[in-house]
């Protein structure tokens, strides 16, 4: 295999069309006073590029299926694979890498930055990209990867990339050479999602909980919902209270701020202790009115403002959300409590609100309970308090001690 160092920067790219830029990163990052060691990704010939740190064929060897799965003669599947390659390569590593940085075009990031993103939160990554002022979030995902946009293209050294590329390779040195010193607090942490319109369900339980628990609140947008359970799968958190589940009605329903399909997965594959809740359950997520579906356009809407149009969801919609949830919590072996708040789901779900609906809560809370399988760790738990009371939040914050 290879010999790369421990406690260096590495800095990737595929030496056989960048090696110029990625030897002056490597330059600018020692300079800095941080060792730096360079990875080669190329897929053509493997020894194309005798002086890179780590040969493209070392990081091959970390497929699952070996050298040869990687080092095809076809580029689509090539590319494809050592991406793989190189998420194994990193991992390996995680403990001992001290920063990442990459160098790419549209082909690059997508095969540097997962590993990135399988790569712990807190761990420098620097992503030097020609598509990083377009939509980055396929290539960030629920990390912390700070892109850059390159300006001229990763194509050789000019005037414009030399000052962006060394830039880079100082922000980089920056991050590594200066690590953040570890938090005081010795409390575990857990993970809490919030909506805006489950705050004071969320304000409370944080109160109740923090003496005793680093409490990190994730706004559920999309990539909140995925951070959260990134965090717990690197066990960084200890145990979830995911009150505000309102993305499973994006991935649904088409709306803009879906976690997609794996939502939940970290808790069946960690076990951690979860306490659950049916915040923001009313609602799908879209952007300025102009923008919701033409098949949606007769719906009960509410501008939340001039950027974020929530739609109601109905009760044919809430049986296939509280289906989709009781099939996630039954794979979960671990200490589950899931709460239905009777009273509603959220601030627009009360008497008098926009998205009052009984007859569709009912259906969302007869799905739960028809399609989740109870045990003595699985448990359904119906209230008759609205989800913002604070006896229900009194009720959420006991479960989570009891199974802790």
């Amino acid at each position: 295999m290879d010999s790369a160092p421990a406690g260096h920067v590495y800095v990737a790219g595929t030496f056989d069309t960048k090696g110029e830029e990625l030897r002056y990163v490597a330059d600018q990052v020692a300079a800095a006073g941080v060792p730096a060691v360079t990875v080669d990704l190329s897929t053509g010939d493997p020894d194309s590029a005798p002086d890179a740190g780590v040969a493209s064929r070392d990081v091959a060897a970390h497929h699952p299926s070996g050298v040869a799965a990687v080092l095809t003669g076809d580029r689509g599947s090539a590319v494809s694979a050592m991406a793989v390659a190189f998420e194994h390569f990193a991992l390996a590593r995680a403990g001992n890498i001290a920063g990442l940085i990459g160098l790419g075009g549209s082909g690059g990031t997508a095969l540097i930055t997962p590993a990135m993103r399988a790569l712990p939160v807190g761990l420098p990554k620097v992503m030097v990209s020609t598509v990083a002022s377009g939509n980055v979030a396929p290539y960030v995902g629920p990390s912390d990867i700070a892109m850059l946009y390159s300006v001229t293209d990763v194509a050789g050294l000019n005037r414009i990339s030399r000052q962006v590329l060394g830039n880079a390779a100082h922000a980089i040195a920056g991050m590594a050479g200066h690590p953040v010193a570890a938090g005081a607090t010795t409390t575990p942490a857990i993970g809490l999602t919030m909506f805006g319109v489950t705050t004071p369900c969320v304000t409370r339980v944080s109160e109740l909980l923090g003496g005793d628990y680093d409490c990190l609140v994730f706004h559920v947008t999309g990539t909140g919902g995925q951070s959260m359970e990134k965090l717990a799968g690197d066990g960084l958190v200890t145990g979830l209270v995911d009150i505000s589940t309102t993305e499973v009605c994006d991935l649904l329903m088409g709306g803009v701020m879906s976690a997609g399909e794996g939502r939940l997965d970290a808790v069946a594959s960690t076990r951690v202790p979860y306490v659950g809740s049916c915040g923001a359950l009313d609602m799908v997520n879209f952007g300025a009115r102009g923008t919701v579906p033409e098949k949606y356009r007769d719906r009960n809407l509410y501008e939340h403002n001039p950027q974020v149009t929530l739609m109601r969801t109905t009760p044919e919609e809430n049986e296939r959300i509280g289906a989709w949830i009781a099939a996630k919590l039954n794979a979960c072996d671990g200490p589950v409590r899931f709460f239905i708040p009777e009273g509603g789901v959220s601030m627009l779900d009360a008497p008098g609100q926009p998205f009052h609906d009984p007859d569709a809560d009912a259906a969302l809370f007869g799905s739960l309970e028809r399609d989740i399988r109870q045990t003595g760790d699985r448990r359904l738990v119906r209230l008759p308090y609205h989800l913002n009371q604070p006896e229900f939040a009194e009720a959420l914050a006991a479960a989570f001690r009891e199974i802790a």
